[in-house]
Parts: structure tokens; C-alpha cells; sequence
């Protein structure tokens, strides 16, 4: 119940310091910009910018998902209202009449009786799950996470692994999460029985609220761990390894179930996002999946035709040029490009490019002489046709 009315009382806009009307590449840029300057690893021993890097990366975590964003405004909307107040206070005109008000945490309680909706299911995309309505603890899922990482253009084609250094909130080692001092164990909350949940009666209706003496887990820990002070979570360094995929295109995003923020005291973690960045080739450019390539050929070979070699990612292979190709013309190499996730490969696309010699010698200067010659001779102009 803490935990939801902070989240309301917060305004994540200004934790990114974007409007409210902000788009979604724009809140985007705002915490890259945030995430690289407050990291952990930019900023040893800091805790104040740990605490703030963990405010930017929940506030980005709702407002990067469409859904949660949506709900997360409504709700603003409703308590800037005036209609209820997320402490639970009265608020004049607002639901409940003389009773005293609303409680914004029966909005997320869920009616105990009376065969009514559940109002928390409106909501329940923006705090961890739709449609509970049953008495099972409530966890908080940890927050999803973004890196970046950037790989040469023939690992992103051909796929590869790759270890990312990630700092971030992680399941505690010495309690393994649970928040307990090892060799005790959290005990079941007496207060709602481990249900997570206790009921209260406001008027003619029940409501059933989480239990604050367990703040929804339904368990209590006597002994916290002194390692993470019984959260369950300590911030350290990890390494992760990363199998990227073939044919992987630059700015593409790799998610990674479970290998995020770590969730409190033994909830799931959140997710981890990998935006791909890929370098330039000095050979090869793309197109979906085929592979570009220009071919600097000699004159000679376009006219009189040849058997050349060009580069390919297994390797090299002959490509033969038929006699009298034009410059620019591109041939295509069946197979030869991009894997594709579904099998197969695209094509290798290979443009001739004409390459002049900057300098001859004379017996090469008198045979290109002797071939202009004979080339008038038999009729050809080259701009027979051209500009008219």
C-alpha cells in the first residue's frame, strides 16, 4: 500500500525532467541522458546519486510502457481532482460523502463484498498485474532495465556473444534475496495470516487494503540481513553474457527476461533491454538481408568480359562479368548475404565501378590512343542520344 501511494504521489515527469506531454523519443533521450550521468559506475561511493538513479529508472520504467504511462496519467488526473487523496484522507466532494472520503487504497484493495467490480483492476497494469482478486501476497516486480552495447558489422550479421558489465539493484548474495539473516527464515505475517491483506469495514461496505504491519508480502522478518537490511537487495556489479542473434541491425533492441531490477525480497526481476549499436564495414553495407558491395573493375574487364574474385563472409568467391557490361551494373549472388533467423540467407548485391588509372606509361598510352582511334572509327559516341 506504501509503495502504490508513492507512486502516485511522484511525479516521473519531472524525475526525467520532461513535460507531461513529453513524446515517447523524448522521454527516451531524457533518461539515457540521466542513466549515463547518475550510473553507479560514473559515480563510486555516491549515494545520493544511487538513490537518484534508482528514481530516474523506476520513472522510466512506467513511463516507457505505453499501457502503465496511460494509467499512471489517469490516475493523476483523478487525484488532481480532488475527488480522493492518496493518503486516504477526506476529500471535500469526494467519494464517500459523510463517510469521509475515499481511500486510493481501495481502489487497489478490491471490493470485499457486495458482488461489485473490482475497481483495482483499472489500475492494476501500473502496480505489477491485472485482475487480482484473489488473497495471495502482493510482490512488486522489479524495475526493467536499458544498457548498450556495440558490435563490428560481421558479428551483428553473423551473430555473437558478448559479456556486458551491468551495475544495478540485484538479489542480495548473502540472504539470497529472501532479506533475512542466513539461517533464519522470514515468518508468516499474524496480522493477516500471510494473506497479504486485511479487511476493514468504511460505512455499509468492506474493503479489503494490504496489511501494514507486512506492507502486502504476508511474511515479517525479525533478523534482517545486515547485508541489504532485510530489502533483499543489494546494488553491485555483474556480468551477464549476451547471445546476439544473426542478422542483428543497428539500434535494435534485445530483451532479457529476468535480468533487470531485482524485485524485493524474492519478487521477479524486471527485465533487461540491450540496444544494439553497429560500426560501419569497410567492404560491405546492408539492405534488409542482402549485403552491398562495389567492385572496382578495369575498363578492359567490363568490354571484354572476366572471371574476378569478390568478398563474401565465408570467404571469397569468382563472379564472372560478362563481356560488355556497363559501369554501375549489379549483379547479384544468390545466398551470399545476410542469415536469416527463419534460415536462408539474402542476397550479395555487386556493383562494377569503373577504376581509372591515374597514370600510364607509354606503351599503355599508345594503345589507349590506338583504341580511341579504332572506337571513332567504327561509329560508337558515347553521348549518341544524350541531353535530348
Amino acid at each position: 500500500m506504501a509503495a502504490q501511494r508513492e507512486w502516485l504521489e511522484r511525479d516521473f515527469y519531472a524525475d526525467l525532467g520532461v513535460s507531461s506531454d513529453a513524446t515517447a523519443e523524448q522521454i527516451k533521450k531524457a533518461y539515457r541522458k540521466l542513466a549515463r550521468e547518475l550510473h553507479p559506475d560514473a559515480n563510486p561511493g555516491d549515494t545520493a546519486a544511487e538513490e537518484r538513479f534508482k528514481r530516474v529508472s523506476e520513472a522510466h520504467s512506467v513511463l516507457a510502457d505505453d499501457a502503465k504511462r496511460k494509467e499512471y496519467d489517469e490516475m493523476r488526473t483523478l487525484m488532481a481532482s480532488g475527488r480522493f487523496r492518496a493518503d486516504g484522507g477526506p476529500s471535500a466532494g469526494g467519494f464517500g460523502g459523510g463517510a469521509g472520503g475515499f481511500d486510493i487504497g481501495d481502489l487497489f484493495g478490491g471490493g470485499a463484498g457486495g458482488g461489485g467490480a473490482d475497481v483495482g483492476d483499472l489500475f492494476g497494469g501500473l502496480f505489477g498485474g491485472r485482475g487480482r482478486k484473489t488473497t495471495a501476497p502482493r510482490q512488486r516486480r522489479g524495475n526493467d532495465l536499458e544498457t548498450e552495447t556495440t558490435l563490428a558489422f560481421r558479428d551483428a550479421v553473423q551473430g555473437t556473444t558478448v559479456q556486458l558489465r551491468v551495475t544495478s539493484p540485484s538479489p542480495c548474495t548473502n540472504c539470497h534475496g529472501s532479506g533475512a539473516k542466513p539461517g533464519t527464515s522470514p515468518r508468516t505475517c499474524t496480522s493477516c495470516s500471510g494473506s497479504g491483506f486485511v479487511s476493514r469495514n468504511q460505512g455499509h461496505f468492506g474493503f479489503s487494503e494490504p496489511c501494514p504491519d507486512c506492507q502486502g508480502t504476508g511474511t515479517k522478518i525479525d533478523d534482517p540481513c545486515p547485508d541489504c537490511s532485510g530489502s533483499g537487495i543489494t546494488v553491485r556489479p555483474r556480468t551477464i553474457n549476451v547471445r546476439v542473434p544473426q542478422g542483428v541491425e543497428d539500434g535494435q533492441r534485445i530483451r532479457l527476461a529476468g535480468q533487470g531490477e531485482a524485485g524485493r525480497r524474492g519478487a521477479p526481476s524486471g527485465d533487461l533491454y540491450v540496444t544494439v549499436h553497429v560500426t560501419a564495414d569497410k567492404v560491405f553495407t546492408r539492405n534488409g538481408n542482402d549485403l552491398k558491395v562495389e567492385l572496382p573493375v578495369a575498363f578492359s574487364e567490363l568490354v571484354l568480359g572476366a572471371t574476378v574474385s569478390v568478398p563474401t563472409l565465408d570467404g571469397t568467391v569468382g563472379v564472372k562479368i560478362p563481356a560488355g557490361t556497363s559501369d554501375g551494373r549489379t549483379l547479384r549472388l544468390k545466398g551470399r548475404g545476410v542469415p536469416k533467423r527463419s534460415g536462408g540467407a539474402g542476397d550479395l548485391l555487386v556493383t562494377v565501378k569503373v577504376a581509372v588509372p591515374s597514370k600510364l606509361d607509354d606503351a599503355a598510352m599508345a594503345a589507349m590512343k590506338s583504341y580511341a582511334e579504332a572506337e571513332r572509327s567504327s561509329g560508337f559516341d558515347p553521348r549518341d542520344g544524350w541531353a535530348r
